[in-house]
C-alpha cells in the first residue's frame, strides 16, 4: 500500500487536532503539513506537493473554495477532498467548476473519510451521498443536447448519459430506450472512456460542468 501524503488545512484548532489523532493512527497516511488559512494551503502545497490536500471550505482569508481554484491552477494533478459542515447546490458547483475531487460532510465516520481519501489518491472522485441525490434530482427533468461542440459522445451516449445523471439503473436505461442490457454497458463505458472518468458519477458531475445535457427547471 503506497503512503499517502496529505496536506490538511482546517481552521479550527480543535477540530483539526482531532483529524490529526485520528489520521496518524492510519497506516499508510502521512500528514506532511497543518494550514488554517487558504492562503498559507497554496504556499504549503507548493513548498509540499503532497499527494492530497483535504481542505475546510470555510477558511478565513480568500476561502476554501478560492484555495482550492488557485491550487488546482498551479498543480492540476493534485486531487483535493473537500470538508465542511454543510452543504449548498450552489457550492457544490463551485467546488466543480474549481475542480475538487471530492466532498465530504464533517462528522462522516473515520472509515468513510478515510476511503474518500484513498479514492481520490488514486485518481477517483468521491462525493457524499447526500450530494450525490442532489446532483440526480437536478436530473428529474432533462433533455439532451445536441447542440454542444465540445461534447465527444454520440447522440446515443449523450441520451445514456443524461440517464445516468438522473439516477436510472442500467436495467432501467435499457426498458426506457429499448435496447438491451449488453448494448447499455458498452455504451456506458464507451462515456467513461471518452470523458475520461472512473465512474458513473463522475460522469454526471461532468456532464452539469460542460453542459452536456440540459436541466429544464
Amino acid at each position: 500500500m503506497n503512503t499517502i501524503r496529505l496536506l490538511l488545512v482546517e481552521d479550527d484548532e480543535l477540530f483539526r487536532l482531532g483529524l490529526v489523532v485520528r489520521l496518524q493512527q492510519e497506516a499508510g497516511i502521512e500528514i506532511l503539513a497543518e494550514a488554517s488559512d487558504g492562503e498559507m494551503a497554496v504556499e504549503l502545497t507548493n513548498q509540499y506537493l503532497p499527494d492530497v490536500v483535504l481542505l475546510d471550505v470555510g477558511l478565513p482569508g480568500i476561502g476554501g473554495v478560492e484555495a482550492c481554484r488557485k491550487i488546482k491552477q498551479l498543480h492540476p494533478n493534485i486531487p483535493i477532498l473537500v470538508l465542511t459542515s454543510h452543504f449548498k447546490k450552489q457550492l457544490i458547483e463551485q467546488l466543480i467548476a474549481v475542480g475538487a475531487s471530492g466532498y465530504c460532510l464533517k462528522g462522516v465516520e473515520a472509515e468513510t473519510l478515510i476511503l474518500a481519501l484513498r479514492s481520490v489518491a488514486a485518481g477517483a472522485s468521491w462525493w457524499d451521498a447526500a450530494i450525490t441525490s442532489e446532483i440526480r434530482a437536478a436530473f428529474q427533468s432533462y433533455s439532451v443536447k445536441d447542440t454542444n461542440e465540445n461534447n465527444p459522445l454520440t447522440s446515443r451516449e449523450t441520451e445514456i448519459l443524461a440517464l445516468i445523471a438522473a439516477g436510472k439503473s442500467n436495467n432501467e436505461i435499457a426498458q426506457q430506450l429499448h435496447i438491451t442490457i449488453g448494448t447499455v454497458r458498452v455504451h456506458v463505458h464507451a462515456i467513461l472512456q471518452k470523458l475520461e472518468v472512473r465512474d458513473r458519477t463522475s460522469a454526471a458531475i461532468m456532464a452539469i460542468q460542460q453542459g452536456l445535457v440540459i436541466i429544464e427547471q
